[in-house]
């Protein structure tokens, strides 16, 4: 695709030998800027297209009917300040099984925001690394809904990191139709990592912010109506990332990473610092309970991105999940005004385990395993009950070539054990969050990695992008399936499942 173009400061970002490639796919305007996030597998694509009847190396099972749908940053214009991979704009890749076959559809989410750069031709915004002069954004930060995704009563939801206001999408067309609000809500914000509970239908959601309150949680019906909301009370302005749910609580976060709002409001900056002296403090509250239920426990110091499950085992709750000790690592001399955005974005976390004794108090927390990895995923169908399995993304660390985030191999974990099985994509091959896809029309009653692992890999020695799906008891064996994409697809964050009984029915 293109001539090979040498880069003039991250000449081997994109794992290319001679340099980072010019793609017929991309928009020009990449190779004029020095920031590793826009080139290479990070290279964002032009224009949406749909495909059926993909081909496929290998056999698809017949049991597999659904959606693998995936967000991620793929920015129209060219930023106004310095880009990070939040400030892209979001785009939506599907891969769709159906009857035996598979389709493809890639859609940008079309934001408010979007819509007036799109009007006046040049990025508005300040992006999340500033200098934050709003005189010129109607909007403030960029929301780019990029980051996560849910299937929610007949909808796809993208969310934004920094709790945005979530958009409503049609699963099948991925067109745009709105935003997603909760009537009864003061505001539509929430964070990207709310949940929905395949058991009861609910969506589990919260929002945070820089000024009280802090925190509010809530719940929506299977229907879609919102049934509860609450205030949490938080010390400050906090960046919570995830959520926890069981059968009757939510686990929610109250985490040492955060910005100092004095230095936001006086030199409109936000500097992150990681407050190594502060506990870190999961809050547990009845499902439908109120700020003043919440009963905190505290924890050795850390960051923690991904919930891997949650659940109750007699007077205890139990969280897996991924646990960093250092959310900013050291920045590295000679990355310029870069170099705390790469630093934050090349992530060090473990498969980690937290119980709290809602009895006595008592916290226990520990390794389940010390490879570095993240962006875990578990069956869904034993969200909020005790579950195993969970499905991580490899992550090289930096005195691997760790350059920015990427991931290079599928680990399977057996979190009562320890024991983990690997699938490495290969040389130059990098992949995307892996889902877990039920058998069609499985329950409960099937062995919990009686399934499907699904997971898109992009290949930066052909450009080729393909999605693999694996027999979840045996990932160690490779792709059952090898679907191969019309088109490359840019590095993305987080994705979802939806089920064919679900999508195709709603």
């Amino acid at each position: 695709m293109g001539l090979p173009a040498q880069h003039p400061k991250y000449p081997t970002v994109n794992h290319c030998v001679g340099g980072v490639t010019r793609f017929d796919d991309a928009p020009d305007w990449i190779y004029s800027l020095d920031n590793p996030y826009l080139h290479g597998v990070y290279a964002p694509v032009t224009g949406e297209l749909a495909a059926e009847s993909l081909p496929v190396t290998g056999e698809l099972p017949a049991d597999l009917e659904g959606a693998y749908l995936r967000n991620g940053p793929n920015p129209q214009l060219p930023p106004k300040n310095r880009y990070h991979p939040f400030d892209g704009d979001g785009m939506i890749h599907g891969v769709y099984f159906r009857d035996g076959t598979v389709g493809y559809r890639n859609r940008w989410v079309a934001t408010h925001a979007l819509a007036e750069e799109q009007a006046r031709g040049s990025s508005l915004s300040p992006g999340v690394m500033g200098p934050f002069d709003y005189s010129v954004s109607p909007f403030g930060i960029k929301d780019t809904s990029n980051t996560d995704l849910v299937y929610y009563h007949g909808d796809l939801i993208s969310l934004w990191y920094n709790a945005g206001n979530p958009c409503r999408l049609d699963g099948e067309t991925l067109a745009t139709h709105g935003a997603f609000e909760l009537p009864g809500r003061r505001h539509a914000r929430m964070s990207a990592h709310s949940k929905v509970d395949w058991a009861t239908g609910e969506l589990i959601f919260f929002d945070y912010g820089d000024e009280p309150p802090y925190m509010t949680y809530g719940i929506a019906d299977r229907t879609g109506r919102l049934v509860h909301e609450t205030a949490i009370e938080l010390p400050g302005p906090r960046l919570p990332h995830d959520i926890g749910f069981t059968r009757h609580y939510a686990v929610v976060h109250d985490l040492p990473f955060f910005h100092d709002m004095d230095v936001l409001r006086k030199h409109h900056l936000r500097v992150l610092t990681f407050h190594r002296d502060i506990p870190t403090r999961f809050g547990i509250v009845p499902r439908y309970g109120d700020g003043g239920d919440v009963r905190w426990f505290e924890c050795e110091p850390c960051y923690i991105l991904h919930v891997s499950n949650c659940w109750e085992e007699g007077d205890w709750v139990v969280m897996d999940g991924c646990r960093s000790r250092n959310p900013m690592p050291q920045a590295r001399p000679g990355e310029g005004e870069l170099a705390h955005m790469l630093a934050y974005m090349r992530l060090e976390a473990n498969n980690y385990r937290w119980r709290f004794n809602l009895r006595t108090g008592e916290v226990r927390e520990g390794d389940i395993d010390d490879l570095n990895t993240e962006f875990n995923k578990t069956n869904p169908l034993f969200h909020g009950e005790k579950s195993r399995y969970a499905y991580h993304q490899r992550i090289p660390l930096s005195h691997e070539g760790g350059h920015t985030l990427r991931f290079t191999g599928l680990v399977k974990y057996d979190n009562e054990t320890g024991r983990r099985w690997q699938w490495d994509y290969g040389a130059g091959v990098f992949g995307s969050e892996a889902v877990f896809a039920p058998r069609r029309g499985a329950g409960r009653e099937r062995a919990e990695d009686d399934g499907y692992v699904i997971t898109l890999v992009t290949d930066s020695n052909s450009w080729q992008s393909d999605c693999l799906v694996f027999d979840a008891r045996a990932i160690e064996d490779g792709p059952l399936a090898r679907v191969h994409l019309p088109r490359r697809v840019p590095f993305g964050f987080h994705a979802t499942w939806a089920r064919g009984e679900d999508l195709y029915r709603a």
